[in-house]
């Protein structure tokens, strides 16, 4: 007879093993039941991707996107350093390859030191587990790692140990996005794998442990030291072959380098990515010019680190080819510089005030309107009532010219003759024509703005004001600039200006000559090649511009503090210009430069310069060219005696050579008396009369198209009159250029 206590302990024994055989069939249904399914093929979660590539012109990468959940930029085992490899084993799952998935011992440590401890200081996750943690997301439960142990399982019956090894140091995370030891590399050492040092090869060993907190350049950097050298030292102890000299010093020896993308243009990146949705694995080439970009960032980051001592802090310039209608180069400067209040500013797109940049508008629409090049403009002192009082107009230089002709109004920039073009053409008017010009800024009533439209009062963007001089350099016609390759030729165009309107406004903004009243003839504007430029300058000095164009590209800058804050008395002429000057030098250097589109329609004939009326026989005035648009030319000219039996007045006749603007080297080697340098002009007869004046002395006679001047230093000027069967056909005004 059994005793009662043998038979209940019996009982009991027997209840607990039913109650634990059906507990542990309930754990392993409901275990299999929460199973997620494991990837059949690695290589598919990497080889997936939902991506936008944006390119530069030439395929250079403009953009880096590491918001994906898989790296797919792998590096196969075999480019992986042995050292490396053994370093991840060592330090995440040293029984790699002799476990199932499940590496049960390290279980058991972890469990004992995490209780001795009273917390959790180490974890005991094998490689094929951080694998499926890395694939399905979970709770960090102790129900999530029973259920990740066995998908580790499953991981490993169908796929071999050094396709999950290379899958995992493939995509193992770090800080800031990055996965892979491929992507660590770069980011943290901006080198290859295979040029990283052992010490090196640790660092991003023990980095995975815990990346933000171990972080390079914002962790815990003696804690990340420990780290390394516990692991130093248990690959030396565990007398691994590749691990007996592992060189450790510290962090702070180390040369950490951020990686930077070979073009800066984030602010041209998500202009031209807006709107556009990328299918998987999008290419996006965009107009840009990475390799002018880039030149012409250090050019205007140097400008503004040497006007730094006038307040100048942040920069922008826009350059684009008018003829193909695509943006070349988006540049912001002083990029360190563009968080204001909290906010990221594109300089490119901000609205400032224009000042003087918007006048060529407003002349162009007075021009169709019915005035001329040679319309008078009474430049004298102007007060206008504003509210309850006055406001007094006055130019840059505070003077005044009295009455002046159109040309010199425009080119020399005068405040008062640009009021009296507002009141000829209306607010309104002109504000319609600012709008079909693309200004999308200037959205308040003609009213709001007033008169002071006409000094550039608005806020323009440089994006706006670029498009707007390329309809100049285009002949009339506008259009809004491509920065998609595919969009090139597509975007749709209209017509604002005549084609003898916007030639003969580039004329006079290309014309050294007429701007000498307030820039002299040593301005930066005058360009070697010829250039329509103009500047402007907002009140208070917050803002300075300089924008033009030549036969095939247009250029705008702008300097100033997106604080709003006043720079120390800079202007369009004094700051941004000389960028101006730079990036058309690096646009005109390898190519073959043209002059500036001339309307055939265009007439030409001779004006008194003081009063802008036909030039007749009697006249004792100063003799002036001056070109018209058809229809337009003074009546009396038509009518002179000097004209009536004259040949038709010759359009083809220019000066080829000195340009304006020419700076000459005069060379010390070589005699005085042996240096000459060749006036040239084109459209001239072998047997036509040349009457040259230089510096405004008595002409010098010589026949055809040729002269040797006697070459001699300082600042010069030379005009002609040609002359053909005794009769005058062509008068050439006079050229600057200089001789050093």
């Amino acid at each position: 007879m059994v005793h009662p206590i043998v038979s209940r302990f019996r009982r009991t024994a027997i209840a607990l093993g039913v109650v634990t055989v059906a507990g542990a069939g309930i754990l392993w249904l409901l275990t299999l039941q929460a199973l997620l399914p494991v990837a059949k093929d690695l290589s598919s979660l990497s080889g997936s991707v939902h991506r936008l590539e944006v390119t530069d012109r030439h395929g250079m990468a403009l953009n880096a996107s590491y918001e994906n959940q898989w790296n797919h930029h792998l590096a196969p085992l075999h480019e992986i350093p042995e050292f490396l490899t053994a370093a991840f084993i060592m330090a995440e799952d040293q029984r790699f390859y002799s476990h199932r998935g499940q590496d049960w011992t390290a279980r058991l440590h972890a469990l004992a030191q995490n209780l001795a401890a009273g917390r959790a200081i180490r974890g005991a996750s094998t490689i094929s587990e951080q694998i499926v943690r890395m694939q399905n997301p979970r709770p960090r439960t102790l129900w999530s790692r029973w259920l990740e142990g066995w998908e580790a399982a499953r991981l490993e019956k169908t796929h071999g140990k050094l396709d999950i090894l290379e899958f995992y140091l493939n995509q193992v995370p770090y800080a800031a996005n990055r996965r892979g030891v491929k992507q660590a590399a770069a980011y943290y050492f901006d080198r290859d794998l295979s040029t990283l040092s052992k010490h090196e090869m640790l660092i991003l060993a023990v980095l995975v442990r815990a990346p933000s907190r171990l972080d390079l350049f914002t962790g815990n950097r003696d804690l990340l030291n420990r780290g390394v050298a516990r692991l130093a030292a248990r690959m030396v102890d565990a007398k691994n072959p590749i691990g007996t000299q592992i060189p450790v010093n510290g962090v702070d020896d180390l040369d950490l380098r951020r990686p930077s993308l070979p073009v800066q243009a984030r602010h041209f990146l998500r202009y031209a990515t807006q709107g556009y949705e990328p299918q998987e694995k999008a290419r996006l080439r965009t107009t840009l010019d990475g390799e002018l970009q880039s030149q012409l960032q250090a050019l205007l980051d140097e400008r503004l680190r040497f006007l730094e001592q006038s307040n100048v802090s942040n920069g922008a310039l826009l350059v684009a080819d008018h003829q193909r209608g695509e943006i070349l180069a988006w540049v912001v400067g002083r990029v360190e510089d563009e968080i204001v209040a909290g906010r990221l500013f594109d300089a490119v797109n901000t609205p400032r005030q224009p000042g003087s940049a918007l006048k060529p508008f407003l002349y162009g629409l007075a021009l169709e309107r019915g005035w001329t090049a040679a319309t008078i403009i009474d430049d004298a002192p102007l007060a206008e009532k504003v509210g309850q009082g006055l406001h007094t107009y006055r130019n840059y230089s505070r003077s005044f010219y009295g009455p002046v002709r159109l040309r010199t109004a425009l080119a020399n920039s005068l405040n008062i003759p640009a009021v009296r073009a507002i009141q000829f053409t209306g607010a309104t008017e002109y504000l319609t024509l600012l709008d079909e010009l693309g200004f999308r800024s200037l959205n308040r009533h003609a009213e709001y703005y007033g008169n002071g439209l006409a000094l550039g009062n608005a806020e323009v963007t440089l994006l706006e004001l670029v498009q707007a001089y390329g309809a100049l350099a285009n002949r009339g016609v506008y259009q809004s600039f491509a920065v998609r390759f595919d969009d090139v030729g597509t975007m749709p165009t209209r017509r604002v200006f005549s084609p003898e309107v916007a030639s003969l406004i580039a004329n006079i903004l290309s014309d050294p000559y007429a701007r000498h009243l307030e820039f002299g003839s040593g301005s930066l504007l005058n360009l070697p090649v010829q250039t329509a430029v103009k500047t402007g300058t907002s009140s208070d000095y917050r803002d300075s511009w300089a924008a033009g164009f030549n036969d095939r590209y247009v250029v705008g800058a702008w300097m100033g503090n997106l604080d709003q804050s006043p720079t120390s008395d800079i202007t369009g002429s004094t700051g941004p210009a000389l960028t101006l000057r730079g990036t058309f030098d690096l646009l005109n250097r390898h190519r073959t430069t043209q002059a500036l589109w001339l309307s055939p329609r265009l007439r030409r004939s001779t004006i008194c310069a003081d009063t802008g009326e036909a030039k007749v026989e009697s006249d004792s005035c100063l003799r002036q060219m001056e070109y018209f648009l058809p229809g337009t030319i003074p009546q009396s000219a038509d009518h002179a005696p000097d004209r009536k039996s004259a040949p038709e007045w010759s359009e083809n006749i220019r000066l080829r050579q000195p340009t304006p603007g020419l700076h000459l080297a005069y060379d010390p080697r070589i005699p005085d008396a042996h240096q000459s340098f060749e006036f040239v002009l084109q459209g001239v007869d072998a047997t036509d009369l040349v009457e040259w004046r230089v510096n405004g002395a008595d002409g010098v006679r010589s026949v055809g198209a040729r002269y040797l001047w006697p070459v001699s230093r300082g600042e010069h000027f030379v005009g002609a009159s040609i002359w053909r069967a005794g009769r005058e056909i062509a008068l050439i005004e006079r050229t600057n250029f200089v001789v050093k």
